[in-house]
């Protein structure tokens, strides 16, 4: 390929097993053709990079680690190397439609001065069910996926969203690196919502864009480590929160939070995750320190009204509980590319 590419298709990988050929192969169809792919393997075990077939893709690039970054660090990791002036995020097992990018690349010119998109996913395992419509936050500090296997004929129209799943999530790659990518404490879990957070806070904007679909096997490479996922996401959730939320919402909002972390916790004991919750909220509190520190630095680059960023957050508890997908219309950008 030569100049730069308009995209950059981040895949980071570890253990993917046959998900990541499916993944190339889907990108290998698009009809958009700038675009570079660079594949990170995160130290898998299972030979999942061994062997791939990346003919008929513009560029490719596989990225062998010795060690597991972790989602956040290997995605920093590929956008430290990705020339495209978007980056493109594609989980290892999913699977992109033809038009997916070339559908970004439109939502990117309707949309001057939005810094990062949500796209339709669909459950790979039955396409008449949602994988998500991109992030939601609840302003008691509570993350969900819009529309988690809700109905696909509940997919809203194009509008803007609290931030973008990970999965498929598509960032404006300057203002990713100036945000410094995710949070690598993290590693995995909540730091697309942490970042897409960061971006708000700096008066930036997310939009959904119902027409960019991919599939999403979703729970593929994550249920035998499902104990782990509690964990990180418990923690994750509570640092993310703390970093974030700006005091005067943090004072109104903390009790509820409260609240709602003890009926999650509560409910872990008829799910059997109650252990791992216990001891993701025990590593959250444990880690306050540096988060505390980091939340100076993140409040001090607050441009954003609180009416703005209250707005864009969900209030109704109700909606969190039921998936529900938070969708609205687009306001105007504050700021240019």
């Amino acid at each position: 390929m030569t100049g730069t590419p308009d995209f950059s298709v981040l895949i980071v990988n570890y253990n993917g097993g046959a998900y990541v050929q499916g993944a190339l192969d889907s990108l290998k169809r698009q009809t958009h053709r700038s675009f570079e792919v660079i594949l990170l393997d995160n130290a898998s075990a299972d030979g999942s990079v061994d062997g791939l077939d990346a003919s008929g893709l513009p560029a490719f690039r596989l990225m062998r680690e010795t060690e597991n970054h972790g989602f956040a660090r290997g995605n920093n990791l590929a956008a430290a190397q990705a020339s495209g002036r978007w980056l493109a995020l594609l989980n290892p097992d999913a699977a992109a439609r033809p038009d997916w990018l070339a559908e970004v690349l439109a939502g990117t010119m309707r949309h001057p001065g939005v810094t990062s998109f949500a796209c339709t996913q669909l459950w790979m395992h039955d396409e008449t069910k949602l994988d998500g419509a991109g992030d939601n936050y609840l302003l008691f500090g509570i993350p969900w996926r819009g529309g988690y296997h809700r109905p696909v004929t509940e997919l809203p129209a194009e509008g803007a969203c609290f931030s973008p799943c990970g999965a498929s999530a598509v960032y404006h790659r300057e203002t990713f690196m100036a945000a410094g990518g995710f949070d690598e404490r993290l590693f995995c879990f909540c730091e697309d919502v942490d970042l897409g957070f960061r971006l708000r806070l700096e008066g930036g904007n997310c939009v959904f864009l119902p027409e960019a679909v991919v599939s999403h096997a979703g729970g593929g490479l994550s249920e035998k480590v499902s104990g782990f996922a509690v964990r990180h996401g418990t923690r994750n959730r509570l640092w993310v929160y703390l970093k974030c939320m700006p005091a005067a919402l943090l004072v109104a909002t903390l009790p509820f939070h409260i609240v709602l972390t003890m009926a999650i916790l509560l409910r872990g004991l008829m799910t059997g995750r109650f252990g791992n919750a216990m001891k993701g909220l025990v590593e959250a509190v444990r880690g306050l320190g540096p988060v505390w520190e980091e939340r100076r630095v993140v409040q001090a680059h607050r441009t954003a009204s609180l009416g703005s960023l209250a707005r864009a957050m969900v209030w109704n508890p109700l909606k969190m509980l039921g998936r529900r997908i938070a969708v609205r219309p687009v306001s105007s950008p504050r700021r240019g590319l």
